[in-house]
C-alpha cells in the first residue's frame, strides 16, 4: 500500500515527491472495499484518497512534508501577505490577492498557499489554472481546504 500511494503523489506532485510525503511507518484506513482512504502517520492524517479520481487530498500535515519534498515554485501559490492570517485560518484565496503562482497549475490541482519564502499559509484546490490566477482581479483562486490556523479539516 505504501508503494501505491507514493506512486499517485509522484503522479501527481512529481518524481520524489511520495517519498517524501510518506515515510515508511505509515498506517492506512481501508474503505469498506478495502481501498486505501486516508494516510496516516503517528495517528496525524496526511492525505485522503478521493474516492472520485484517486488523486490525493492533502492536510497541512501533509503539506508540511510536501513543501519540503518539491522545489519552489512547483504547486504553490504566493499570496500577498495583508490577507495571510485570513488564508492561515482557512479562508478562501481570491485572484486579487495572488502575486506569484505555478504557471503549470491547473483548475482542480492540489495546490500549496504560501507567502514570502516559501512560508506554508495553507493547503487548498486550485479554482483557476496559475497564469488565471495572476491574470483575474475578480473571484477565488484557491478554495482552502486547511490553513495552519484552521480549526477543523474541511474534506470534500
Amino acid at each position: 500500500m505504501l508503494a501505491r500511494v507514493r506512486t499517485i503523489a509522484d503522479y501527481q506532485f512529481g518524481t520524489g515527491a511520495g517519498a517524501g510525503l510518506f515515510p515508511d511507518g505509515c498506517e492506512f484506513q481501508l474503505s469498506q472495499t478495502g481501498r486505501v482512504r486516508q494516510i496516516l502517520v503517528s495517528g496525524e492524517r496526511l492525505a485522503t484518497v478521493r474516492a472520485s479520481d484517486g488523486r490525493l487530498t492533502l492536510s497541512y500535515a501533509g503539506a508540511t512534508r510536501l513543501i519540503k519534498a518539491i522545489p519552489p515554485p512547483m504547486y504553490r501559490v504566493s499570496i500577498d501577505p495583508a490577507v495571510s492570517e485570513f488564508i492561515a485560518k482557512g479562508k478562501t484565496a481570491f485572484a486579487k490577492h495572488v502575486i506569484a503562482a505555478d504557471p503549470g497549475i491547473r483548475a482542480g490541482d492540489e495546490v500549496l498557499v504560501v507567502m514570502g519564502d516559501d512560508e506554508l499559509l495553507a493547503t487548498g484546490m486550485a479554482l483557476l489554472g496559475g497564469a488565471e490566477m495572476l491574470a483575474f482581479n475578480y473571484g477565488p483562486a484557491v478554495k482552502v481546504r486547511q490553513g495552519r490556523e484552521s480549526p477543523c479539516f474541511q474534506d470534500e
